[in-house]
């Protein structure tokens, strides 16, 4: 499928490369597109079998090339897509379809997955809390061969350095798979680490409520729980054709995947099933909140009002009785007693108490 357009801007996002495609590019064009300048070209190998395994970082693709083996598992993880040339190299020597190249570069895309006959491609998406709170998305696709796997990032960095220490630790259930069962662990990594995302949204909104039950409102409150509402309608949009993408695996009649790889792929589907019940939870949180935040402001306005009101009401005699004296009349009997002034306040102090009481037994307040 063609791409004939820019990718979108997300909102609130400011693009650092802008990539140049002209309208009507063919399909299958190796073109990356995605919203940040892509990294230059790193890449890894890691090869290994029952018995041991060895970690290596190439420096070109024909290296890469010169080391795999057919009897082991050979993970090739691509960091960066600065180099078209090589990343056709490598997808040229698995004989990989020009159409799966695009999909690859182009970041944004939906995840799927994609019988080939002689290689299964599979886009996923990985999700990470960054140091600085913030939410990382990425796409990760695979090319999963016999006894290859290619795995495409597009920045470095990660979640997925448990498989890597379990490959170096000698996990004999990893160790003795083959590397559709590495996939299966890479994507098991990725949908755990969804989990870890949404504790800490969980987290936000527990203090954003907490925040609410105790009157310690700030200007920014409403702001950083739209934020929060926001990521959680985007991992929606990630993680539901997650879910699609492993029942996809499910269904898939290859012989790519090996026998006993079913049961693995159950649990990783009701893993993303168990992501997607608490992504609803949480989101129906973020409303209730908003309608609980919503609810409190409208309260303490009103026992506001309620309060001016009854200051207002108070006053209303108060200034009649002020304004009868404040006519300047020359005949009016009170101006020349001694007690007028005192008595005057006297009537106005009793008219207020006794408003006072009034509205206490109504319980106006």
């Amino acid at each position: 499928m063609s791409r004939r357009t820019k990718p979108r801007k997300r909102r609130g996002i400011v693009p650092a490369f802008t990539p140049q495609v002209e309208a009507g590019a063919p399909p299958g064009a190796a073109i990356y597109l995605g919203v940040l300048e892509p990294a230059d070209a790193a890449f890894s190998l890691i090869q290994y079998g029952p018995s041991d395994a060895t970690f290596a970082t190439p420096s070109s693709v024909e290296e890469i090339l010169a080391m795999l083996e057919e009897d082991r598992v050979n993970w090739i993880n691509v960091n960066g897509f600065g180099d078209i040339e090589a990343l056709k190299t490598l997808c040229g020597y698995l004989r990989v379809d020009p159409l799966s190249l695009e999909d690859i570069l182009n970041v944004e895309h939906r995840p799927k997955v994609e019988d080939f006959g002689h290689y299964v491609l599979v886009v996923g998406k990985m999700i990470r809390n960054l140091p600085d709170d913030e939410i990382e998305y990425e796409q990760v696709s695979f090319i999963l061969t016999r006894s290859v796997l290619v795995t495409f990032q597009a920045r470095p960095g990660d979640c997925l350095g448990p498989v890597r220490e379990r490959i170096k630790s000698g996990n004999a259930k990893l160790r003795r798979r083959g590397s559709s069962f590495l996939a299966y662990a890479l994507l098991d990594i990725m949908v755990d680490n969804y989990f870890s995302v949404l504790e800490s949204l969980g987290e936000r909104l527990e203090e954003a409520e907490s925040t609410i039950m105790e009157g310690r409102y700030n200007p920014a409150f409403m702001s950083v729980l739209q934020r929060t509402k926001a990521e959680l309608n985007r991992m929606r949009r990630v993680v539901w054709p997650i879910r699609e993408t492993v029942t996809a695996l499910q269904r898939l009649d290859t012989d790519l995947l090996e026998d006993g790889l079913e049961p693995f792929l159950r649990d990783l589907h009701e893993n993303t099933v168990q992501a997607l019940e608490a992504l609803e939870t949480y989101r129906e949180s973020a409303a209730s909140i908003r309608d609980l935040y919503n609810s409190s402001i409208s309260n303490r306005m009103n026992e506001i009002m309620k309060v001016l009101t009854i200051i207002s009401t108070l006053f209303i005699p108060l200034t009649f009785i002020a304004g009868v004296y404040g006519m300047n009349f020359v005949h009016m009997p009170e101006l020349d007693e001694r007690w007028a002034y005192p008595a005057v306040w006297g009537l106005m102090a009793l008219i207020a108490a006794g408003m006072l009481l009034y509205f206490k037994r109504k319980r106006w307040f």
